[in-house]
């Protein structure tokens, strides 16, 4: 694999709404056209350049670091997150099939880090590589063009008079300062400079103008795949954030009113190695602020070497043939590198409006984010730093600590035995040891266009995919009686029932299934709650009541249409986490499969839109009805390899309750 592309195009004269100072001051501004624009380089926009090469098409692509990946590489989640129905069947898009078969041809074996919570933990640094070489293979196959843009940010969206229609993207690509190399200062320290089009001490920048070819400014899509949702905003389009209301499709919720500041934890995750001796690291000056808030968890879980083989990405030949007690994984030995991601470690959970991550609307707006030249990211820079010391806290307290906040006094013994791998060449390719980017659970998620059925926009929910007991009385106690009525009309899905009081209506063992689907996901609801009180680490601090009720086993789930395209603009579809989705679905929907799933199904929606000389909308707006359009683009999906449904999984079976 040869070294990544960077792109630095000769200037040749730019207008856009940034202000004529800060244009003035940009090092250099250029001009790039395609066909697909696919905003965000994490797995779903990955899957989506990919479908878009394979039909030929000119596709651009951005990243905020310089990897390609999200959740494999630059967030460092490396061990792939995937439930038992579909590792049995063996059931996934087939890119990201082609990427797990890759992993295991580059290291020649099933399981590089010999890991207990997947079946394939591996480095990050080289999925990045890995998946570059996927695209650039899929642009000759197909005979497409890629423009691989890293170190690239949106800065703004270009409309046309009625805002319906995205006439230009303009972006910020940036490349490090002389004596300031990338990935040496983390995120927080540059993330608001990356916006910003001049030059500074850190970065030099070229501003660009992405847009369609020329001459056929209706031919182009873009699509929104980044981490939080940074095209809602800016499109000015609806979305959610945070904690849904209670509701009948949503019963579970803990709050009745919509609390924006409350979403899942993220996390700045680290590789660490096991060394043969006694190693003393560097304590963090900050530690002791963090340091009432690390724990074990749960006391299966209360030993170094459960810990580090959960999240093993490393584990070198030849390995000792003596297995950790109750796990089918060798027991850890010098050299071996560990990825640590742990709810009671470096998750980093505020839920305030004094330090949530992701920028409200409210918030956006009162920062001057939302006004021309605003943009900055939509996130709070304060917080990202404290994620940051929060994770390198967790790596002393692993090595030295000796408190456990939820199991208490005398669990956590000090094991002096790890080194946090810092440096360019290390695991997660940064100087100070963390990801480049937080592993982002929850972003902001689209509000769909309304219908019939769905008069308040689209959106998937709870009811959808989650298997709790709804019998359970509590749902009869928290709801009132004619939304308990609701729910269990719901709950007996499209069985012909008519004049039963709500507690006589059965509860039919699956989900919903919608006629719109393109890709499928499996996983359990997985929760990461934020916490109840500012800041996270406060000692005391609990878990936000509530959020986890739902947590548990979750059916197979489809991905419908409906969720990837948003109300009033014609040519942008939303992928990966920004999908419309409640936050119930977000806990199961979050994975690494899922983004595949999602990304594929919106490259494939592209050209087959580009090709109809249609806009996405037009492929749903009959449903119920037959739309022959979207069933032509579902065989395209499904004879491309890219299930749109799980096999033995209709309106007639009944085996749902799958593991």
């Amino acid at each position: 694999m040869g070294r990544p592309i960077r792109l630095w195009i000769s200037s040749i004269g730019l207008a856009v709404s940034l202000g004529s100072a800060a244009i003035a001051n940009a090092a250099t501004q250029s001009t790039l056209t395609c066909e697909i624009l696919v905003v965000g380089g994490g797995l779903s926009g990955v899957a989506a350049a990919e479908a878009g090469l394979l039909a030929g098409r000119t596709v651009c692509l951005t990243e905020i670091t310089d990897w390609l990946g999200g959740q494999v590489s630059s967030q460092g989640t490396s061990a792939l997150d995937e439930a038992g129905l579909q590792q049995t069947l063996q059931v996934y898009p087939q890119g990201y099939q082609r990427f797990r078969d890759r992993l295991r041809q580059f290291y020649g074996r099933e399981n590089p880090g010999d890991c207990w919570v997947s079946q394939i933990c591996f480095l990050p640094r080289d999925a990045a590589q890995l998946l570059e070489a996927q695209l650039r293979e899929a642009e000759q196959r197909g005979q497409g063009k890629l423009h691989w843009l890293p170190n690239t940010v949106v800065k703004a969206l270009n409309f046309d008079r009625d805002r319906r229609w995205i006439e230009s993207v303009t972006a910020i690509q940036h490349r490090p300062a002389i004596g300031a190399p990338l990935n040496t200062l983390p995120l927080s320290a540059w993330i608001e400079d990356a916006y910003r089009p001049e030059d500074s001490a850190l970065l030099q920048k070229n501003v660009l103008q992405l847009q369609p070819p020329a001459g056929q400014p209706q031919r182009w899509i873009v699509i929104e795949a980044t981490e939080t949702g940074e095209l809602l905003p800016l499109a000015d389009v609806p979305y959610r954030l945070g904690l849904d209301p209670r509701s009948p499709g949503n019963p579970s919720s803990p709050v009745t009113q919509p609390d924006s500041y409350c979403t899942q934890g993220f996390t700045y995750t680290f590789a660490m190695e096991q060394t043969p001796a006694s190693y003393q690291p560097d304590r963090p000056p900050f530690y002791d602020r963090y340091a009432p808030y690390f724990s074990y968890e749960l006391s299966r879980f209360a030993n170094p070497d459960t810990l580090f083989t959960y999240r093993r990405i490393w584990a070198p030949q030849p390995r000792s043939p003596q297995l950790q007690p109750g796990r089918n994984v060798t027991i850890p030995q010098p050299g071996d590198w560990s990825m640590q991601n742990w709810t009671w470690g470096n998750d980093y959970r505020p839920g305030t409006a004094a330090d949530n991550l992701i920028l409200s609307a409210e918030q956006l707006r009162a920062s001057g984010q939302l006004e021309p030249g605003g943009w900055l990211g939509g996130l709070r820079t304060e917080t990202l730093q404290r994620g940051e010391e929060h994770a390198l806290s967790f790596f002393y307290w692993l090595s030295q600590g000796n408190t456990d906040s939820q199991l208490g006094p005398n669990v956590k013994q000090p094991f002096p035995f790890y080194r946090l791998l810092q440096g360019i060449e290390q695991p997660m390719g940064t100087a100070h040891g963390l990801s480049k980017y937080p592993y982002i659970r929850e972003g902001r998620r689209l509000i769909g266009r309304s219908s019939s059925t769905y008069p308040q926009g689209f959106s998937l929910v709870e009811t959808d995919i989650a298997r709790p007991d709804y019998a359970d009385p509590i749902y009869q106690e928290t709801l009132s009686p004619q939304d308990y009525e609701a729910l269990r009309q719901r709950l007996a899905r499209e069985a012909f029932l008519q004049g039963n009081a709500a507690t006589d209506l059965p509860i039919v063992p699956r989900p919903r299934l919608f006629p719109d689907s393109v890709g499928i996901t499996q996983y359990a609801l997985d929760f990461h709650p934020c916490l109840t009180e500012s800041p996270p680490e406060k000692p005391g601090n609990t878990e936000r009541a509530g959020v986890r009720l739902p947590q548990g086993l979750a059916y197979p789930g489809q991905i419908p249409l409906r969720a990837m395209i948003p109300q009033r603009v014609d040519n942008l579809l939303v992928t990966g986490k920004a999908i419309a989705f409640s936050y119930s679905v977000a806990a199961a929907y979050r994975v690494h499969s899922f983004e595949w799933s999602a990304g594929v199904a919106a490259g494939t929606v592209a050209d087959f839109v580009l090709q109809q000389q249609i806009t996405p909308a037009e492929l749903v707006d009959e449903l119920p009805r037959q739309e022959p359009q979207l069933e032509a683009l579902q065989r395209r999906l499904v004879n491309a390899g890219n299930p749109i449904a799980f096999p033995g999984t209709t309106l007639l079976d009944r085996n749902w309750l799958r593991p």
